[in-house]
């Protein structure tokens, strides 16, 4: 089929859930995309963060085919081989002593928040079930997550929300401490916003969080679905500043693209999880395991996270050589590589020109273009993209 086909057939029988773009995609190899209709694209976007190894990464695809040959799925009422070597290679590599996996971001917060809660009900008795996060942040769709998330657009029409979260501004250590309560229980924060217009908080924030939370008795949960495996050049965002977290929640990039997500929790908070307490029918099954071991694997052992360090200094150079060529552009902030570039207007039309020129970059939080490569990008390719929206910016006319 050609992308008009496509297109037709998306809109007549799918959930209009997504503003898509006219653009099908039927064929990926590390950085490059190809549409239906054969044009290539330089992927900046990584199916948001997913494709930390780029598209199809060998390593991946020779687990998926291997395991698909062998064994696909069985229930979690049985050991799996790959699931349990998928939680070792995790836990030997964090602060954690256990895992529980799921199937996206969304369901590994939501097992957060469920643990959070079990947890403080176990230790402190009832009445202390209270989560603070943070405004302009975001944790999912679900009806916990989005109660959970601080930013309105994504719960119109969607009340009444479930209660027991509270919002303070991010990297504001004063208003956090203020919304404590006897009836706090943890505080779930994003290292690295994302969704909210990639917000890098001060070198000091989250220790001051991990401060706080010590001296209050609350569990520090933090949200890496987007910023973890890798995308700060550290294999988990935490370690850029010198803290641990409780809980974290992971998904995007953990398995190459296979959908999965996890919860890592130290001991004791882990054990307030029995049998009964939560579950997932796919979470962690041989396919999604082979490829999570298959994708974590290699972004430890094959000079991933050196590569998206060096290569997070060409993309910041490029793209502050571009705000101090153009005054509309008001900050370009970020980490390893994920990196905002802040406009005083909306972006969106930024990303379709970019688009027809074959680059795919996105826009989060209207104002920002969001530059999400995956982790095996080369300087060369980050000069093109450069060199590309330079030509875009140049020729505006607003």
């Amino acid at each position: 089929m050609n992308t008009a086909e496509i297109i037709n057939m998306s809109e007549n029988y799918l959930a209009h859930t997504y503003g898509r773009y006219p653009l099908a995609l039927v064929k990926g190899a590390g950085v490059k995309v190809w549409d239906a209709d054969g044009k290539e694209y330089l992927d900046f976007v990584s199916g948001l963060a997913v494709c930390n190894l780029g598209h199809c990464h060998p390593k991946v695809t020779e687990a998926i085919k291997k395991q698909a040959e062998t064994l696909i799925h069985v229930s979690n009422l049985y050991h799996i081989q790959p699931q349990a070597e998928l939680a070792q290679l995790l836990v030997k590599n964090s602060f954690a002593d256990g895992v529980f996996f799921c199937n996206s971001g969304a369901e590994a917060n939501e097992a957060a928040i469920k643990l959070a809660r079990r947890y403080s009900f176990d230790t402190f008795g009832a009445g202390r079930s209270e989560i603070i996060t943070m405004n302009n942040s975001f944790h999912g769709r679900t009806m916990a997550t989005v109660s959970a998330t601080g930013q309105d657009k994504f719960k119109k029409g969607f009340e009444p929300l479930l209660p027991g979260f509270k919002h303070v501004p991010f990297n504001d250590l004063t208003a956090l401490e203020a919304a404590t309560s006897d009836e706090t229980c943890a505080v779930l924060v994003e290292p690295i916003q994302g969704e909210g217009g990639v917000n890098v908080p001060s070198d000091d924030y989250l220790e001051g969080v991990r401060a706080l939370c010590d001296e209050k008795n609350l569990l520090l949960i933090l949200d890496e679905v987007q910023v973890g495996m890798g995308r700060t050049g550290k294999f988990f965002a935490y370690e850029n500043y010198g803290i641990e977290p409780d809980i974290i929640t992971l998904a995007k990039g953990i398995a190459g693209g296979v959908p999965m997500g996890a919860m890592m929790a130290k001991k004791p908070v882990i054990n307030s999880f029995v049998p009964g307490t939560h579950a997932s029918t796919f979470g962690g099954n041989p396919l999604s395991s082979s490829a999570g071991v298959a994708s974590v694997s290699t972004i430890l052992n094959d000079s991933i996270l050196e590569n998206c360090l060096s290569m997070e200094k060409i993309l910041k150079e490029k793209l502050t050589q571009l705000q101090t060529k153009y005054e509309f552009i008001k900050e370009v902030r970020g980490k390893g590589l994920i990196y905002g570039m802040e406009l005083d207007f909306e972006g969106g039309h930024i990303v379709t020109k970019m688009m027809e020129k074959g680059f795919l970059i996105n826009c989060a939080a209207a104002y920002v273009l969001r530059f999400l490569p995956p982790l095996i990008v080369s300087e060369k390719e980050i000069g093109e993209m450069a060199d590309a929206l330079d030509e875009v910016l140049g020729g505006l006319e607003r």
